[in-house]
């Protein structure tokens, strides 16, 4: 038997192809999706920087209004994903995820996915859309998240963990796609 296909990598470029592979899954445009992707993956590192206490959430209500305020005026909407809410605005090119009110650059998305994981990305992608698609669609995205949470790399918990590389499964994603109850959860 061979040896388990594994790659080496942290945990945020994978939520963000999986997200990307998810969103397209469920009808986003692929460049859409990858700034989804890119939005999914914030979100979820900023909640666990303040879990963690290196982030700080600001308290600063008139801020917060002037902001809100200002993503209205410049069209900013939300779509809901993965049990998230994504700032979202439409441009000639497409939907895109925004921070503030800039649009997320999916080349450059790509460009850091491309970087991150390397030769891999290809087999990454095929694993991660293989799932996607073993996955009923009007199931898919409200099971997205438990899915990623059960392949993705395994990192030492708390601070040490945080921004560490860790064992991506290639094996354990094509397990999950094959509903084998090898494939359970884990930290």
């Amino acid at each position: 038997m061979a040896a388990s296909r594994i790659v080496k990598v942290n945990r945020a470029p994978v939520l963000t192809l999986w997200t990307a592979v998810v969103a397209e899954r469920l009808g986003h445009a692929r460049a859409t999706a990858l700034t989804l992707g890119k939005a999914v993956a914030g979100l979820s590192a900023r909640a666990k920087g303040v879990r963690l206490g290196i982030y700080h959430d600001k308290a600063d209500g008139d801020a917060a209004k002037k902001k809100a305020r200002a993503r209205a005026k410049a069209g900013v909407t939300t779509v809901e994903l993965m049990g998230r809410k994504l700032s979202v605005i439409a441009t000639e090119d497409g939907l895109r995820a925004v921070r503030d009110t800039t649009p997320e650059d999916p080349e450059a998305i790509e460009r850091s996915l491309e970087r991150k994981l390397g030769e891999a990305l290809p087999e990454v992608r095929a694993a991660m859309v293989a799932l996607a698609k073993s996955v009923p669609k009007d199931e898919l995205d409200e099971r997205a998240f438990a899915l990623y949470e059960a392949f993705r790399p395994s990192v030492p918990a708390g601070e040490r963990g945080w921004g560490a590389k860790g064992n991506l499964d290639l094996d354990r994603m094509r397990a999950l796609a094959k509903g084998k109850p090898s494939a359970r959860s884990r930290r």
